[in-house]
């Protein structure tokens, strides 16, 4: 992969989004065929991604149609049913899958625990490349990339040619989209971070501890306990205890892994 093809998928400002989604297209094409591409910035959203006029790239650049089944962004079943969508939440990296299975770079027990049924209707694909992008206050995104061949199942050698190349570039791409697209309004306030005992304290919060257990854990009174999360609250601009380990989780103080 050449650094301007790279930079060719980059964007800087909303005129970008168009020609780095068709250099992204070309980029796609070049190294797996005849494959259409279907990204979405925001999982928990879903919405069309669109260019610097409002045109979505689906139909303007990636060659979805306007035919009913072919407008996969206007379901928002999809981003709760697809095995493609649930997996993008358990996987960090480019895999391929089919209904015989979730084919990752390297071993991810939780992909066999997904349900691949019926995988088709709940997919829309019969087989598909998918690029999953983690960004920012706990935003995931993904680029699926679908053989137009209904046929073509086994995407074995198009996975282990190029995927960790589509994986740069599909991150590069959806990463500065969303940088450009969606201005973040989640600061914290003025320049304070967290503090070492507000995180710890919200650290138990999070795991469901009163403020009278978090104090019995690290020797402190529970109005000290109060008072850190107090806190941690103002500077994260939330309004109650909840929100509060919330945003801290999606800043990254919190780690929700099991």
């Amino acid at each position: 992969m050449e650094i301007r093809e790279l930079d060719a998928v980059r964007i800087s400002t909303r005129q970008d989004i168009r020609s780095a989604a068709t250099a992204l297209k070309m980029a796609v094409e070049h190294r797996l065929g005849d494959f259409r591409i279907a990204t979405c910035a925001d999982l928990a959203r879903a919405d069309a991604m669109i260019d610097g006029d409002g045109q979505t790239l689906a139909t303007t650049v990636f060659d979805w149609t306007d035919r009913a089944n072919d407008r996969w962004w206007q379901l928002p079943r999809l981003a709760l049913e697809s095995p493609l969508a649930e997996a993008c939440r358990y996987e960090g990296d480019t895999f391929w899958c089919n209904a015989r299975g979730i084919r990752t770079l390297f071993p991810n027990p939780m992909m066999d625990r997904i349900d691949l049924s019926d995988f088709h209707h709940r997919s829309l694909a019969q087989a598909a490349i998918v690029v999953p992008v983690r960004m920012p206050f706990g935003v995931i995104g993904a680029v699926s990339m679908v053989p137009r061949d209904i046929r073509k199942l086994d995407l074995t050698e198009e996975f282990e040619q190029h995927g960790e190349a589509l994986g740069v570039l599909c991150r590069s791409f959806l990463m500065s989209y969303a940088r450009v697209v969606n201005q973040p309004t989640r600061l914290l306030s003025g320049s304070a971070a967290l503090s070492k005992r507000e995180v710890q304290c919200l650290r138990w919060a999070a795991v469901g501890k009163t403020d009278v257990e978090i104090g019995m854990i690290i020797s402190r009174s529970r109005a000290t306990i109060r008072f850190h999360i107090h806190n941690a609250a103002e500077k994260l601009n939330a309004v109650n205890r909840s929100q509060a380990v919330f945003k801290a989780a999606q800043l990254g103080y919190l780690s929700l892994a099991a």
